[in-house]
């Protein structure tokens, strides 16, 4: 069944399309719907060892857990500036000209050693340069996060260092509250939480007891209390550090490099010690001498290798990523255009990449004779707070519709408002019309609405609109349900409106020719397997989309498979993508397609699409990406949308 995860949450039974106007805060967030259910229960699970009473932890368990658990911190990854800079002379180029500079040195050839250590120096600080272009994944997932929580130890609440937190801790959440650690929701008032430094979502979403909060997130409204469930790098964010840590990959243009050097050493190398040889055994008596051919030889052999070609390339695609910026394509990498070039398989992002990351209408549905897209729209506005700034995303899009008479709605007097309720999926207003007289209105999830109403409405359209909620559930698309009930008289359904996050107008036309380019493009999706496959269905993608428990998983610190392209590739190879996937999943998926010889792209935009970002041959970056995907990422774009 299609629920929200919101829904999942709040009310655990749900049935397909539940959708009230509160839906679209938990839509399209890019990770599974039944993610948050998963978390639930394994926080529940390890509820059950956090043994923490009303007054929290004493000092002493706190100071316990915290020397066996350590410090609420993302590992430090980094490797240091000074061991990357003499990186860049090792090897099998670096190596070579060190060989001929001493060579130099030793005939007193100051001319030729000048020049070599001048060769050897400007490749050495391009490739630093180069790297310290590229941005820091885990430091800047480590700079989005908070370093103070509200902790409650001995019975008092107090201020406390983030990084002291220890599992069982019991920490308060409150409006612009920064969640410090995983935290499992305790009894209290629904939080709405924003989850976009994670998932690169705009939209909240709203959570109660028992649901899972991660680290990095933000409460927008609401206050509730919560116990510390994960630490360190158990939590959402440690995990993500991991993945992109354990990402340790040359670069294709390295290893193209690499692999005409060590040919034309091999190569030169058989010549200059026959040519060598032949010098110093021949013209020996008039006047060559060993050191004389061996001087020649070490001339030879930095004259038969191509030194400054790193240089030359890196120049001309400096003078590539200059056009690309006047395409709003910011390069960080510069190497990743030669390999932008070379792609096989983009592996994109929906939400928000090939749709456009907000809901709209699709079409309005009369289940009442005389009820047209006006009046039903009208009805669903009526059902808030219209004189108010919108409390929510499917508020702005009722009020905001292209069809809606505003003006019609000032005739009615608001008597009595119901907000949301995630517990009933409803929201109620009673009003009093320009002929005084006096109606309710209720907007929600259609099965909700459809049992308040009378029992001979329900009979009369109870089989055409279950048939239709079925219907749309197949598709993918939302809906919300509205109903009118006048004063002393019985309720009855009035209309259904229906929305979906659309594909962006250009995303069909930017995949065709990605396809003529021999650029197999695969869907990766956190969403429902039916949105996934009513979108792909709509841009030509096919609608062969996996399920995530086909997927292999990998757990933090674990090595990744080398046999993944064996075991997983030809089942990834003929899927058009994959929905409800976990973070892991997007970064395996990647690395069994480059397993299999394929040069891969991945589009993201939250943290959960940074180890992927890293792993990926090409990492991109969509508009409004967080700092964390933006600094794992190879190619930023500025503009929304892939075109």
């Amino acid at each position: 069944s299609l629920c929200s995860r919101r829904k999942i949450v709040a009310v655990g039974m749900c049935k397909p399309p539940l959708l009230d106007n509160q839906a679209t805060h938990a839509d399209e967030a890019d990770e599974p719907e039944d993610l948050q259910t998963a978390s639930e229960d394994s926080a529940l699970k390890h509820r059950l060892d956090l043994q923490t009473g009303e007054d929290g932890l004493s000092e002493e368990e706190a100071a316990r857990r915290l020397l066996q658990h350590g410090r609420n911190e993302l590992p430090d990854l980094r490797t240091p500036k000074w061991r990357i800079f003499l990186s860049h002379f090792t090897g099998i180029m670096p190596g070579t000209i060190i060989i001929a500079i001493i060579i130099e040195g030793l005939l007193q050839e100051w001319p030729d050693m000048s020049t070599l250590t001048a060769l050897l120096l400007l490749n050495g600080f391009v490739g630093f340069f180069e790297d310290m272009r590229a941005g820091d994944a885990v430091a800047a997932l480590k700079a989005s996060l908070k370093p103070e929580a509200q902790v409650k130890r001995a019975g008092a609440w107090r201020k406390a260092d983030a990084s002291q937190l220890v599992s069982g801790d019991r920490v308060a959440l409150a409006a612009g509250a920064n969640v410090p650690a995983d935290i499992l929701l305790g009894r209290g008032m629904q939080v709405q939480v924003d989850q976009a430094a994670l998932t690169g979502e705009s939209l909240p979403v709203s959570l109660g007891e028992g649901s899972l909060v991660k680290m990095g997130s933000t409460i927008v409204s609401g206050e509730t209390e919560g116990l510390v469930a994960h630490t360190g790098v158990n939590t959402f964010f440690g995990k993500t550090a991991a993945l992109i840590g354990s990402t340790h990959d040359v670069g294709n243009f390295q290893k193209v490099i690499l692999r005409i050097t060590r040919a034309l050493l091999l190569f030169s190398s058989l010549l200059v010690t026959a040519a060598v040889t032949y010098l110093s055994l021949t013209f020996d008596g008039e006047g060559y001498g060993v050191w004389p051919a061996v001087s020649f030889g070490a001339v030879l052999l930095v004259a038969s290798i191509p030194i400054a070609m790193q240089v030359v390339c890196t120049a001309t695609m400096a003078l590539g990523s200059r056009l690309l910026a006047a395409k709003k394509a910011i390069v960080a990498r510069l190497a990743s255009i030669e390999q932008l070039a070379g792609m096989t398989v983009l592996c994109s992002d929906k939400t928000g990449t090939l749709t456009l990351n907000k809901m709209v209408l699709q079409e309005v549905l009369s289940y009442a004779k005389g009820a047209d897209d006006a009046a039903i729209l009208a009805l669903a506005a009526l059902a808030t707070r219209w004189k108010e700034p919108p409390k929510d995303a499917l508020d702005t899009l009722v009020l905001r519709a292209e069809c809606l008479d505003t003006a019609s709605l000032d005739r009615h007097e608001q008597l009595d408002f119901t907000p949301f309720d995630p517990k009933l999926r409803r929201t109620e207003a009673t009003l009093r019309g320009p002929d005084g007289g006096v109606f309710d209105v209720v907007k929600g999830a259609p099965d909700v609405v459809l049992r308040l109403c009378d029992e001979a409405n329900r009979s009369s359209i109870g089989a055409v609109f279950a048939a239709k909620v079925e219907e749309l559930a197949q598709r993918g698309i939302r809906a919300l349900a509205v109903a009118r009930r006048p004063e002393g008289g019985g309720m009855e359904m009035v209309g259904m409106l229906t929305f979906l996050d659309p594909p962006r107008p250009d995303t069909k036309r930017t995949i065709e020719r990605a396809m003529q380019q021999g650029v197999v493009v695969k869907m990766i999706t956190g969403d429902h397997g039916a949105i996934a496959r009513e979108t792909a269905r709509a841009l030509g993608m096919g609608d062969e989309i996996g399920a995530s428990d086909s997927l292999p998983t990998i757990l933090p610190g674990e090595e990744v498979p080398r046999t993944l392209g064996r075991d997983y590739g030809a089942m990834i190879e003929k899927s058009d993508g994959f929905a409800q996937v976990f973070p892991e999943h997007k970064f395996l998926i990647v690395e069994a397609l480059r397993q299999r010889g394929h040069s891969v792209g991945m589009t993201g935009d939250g943290v959960n699409d940074a180890p992927a970002l890293k792993k990926a041959d090409v990492g991109i970056a969509v508009e409004g990406a967080t700092d964390a995907a933006r600094a794992a990422s190879d190619l930023v774009l500025t503009e929304p949308g892939l075109s």
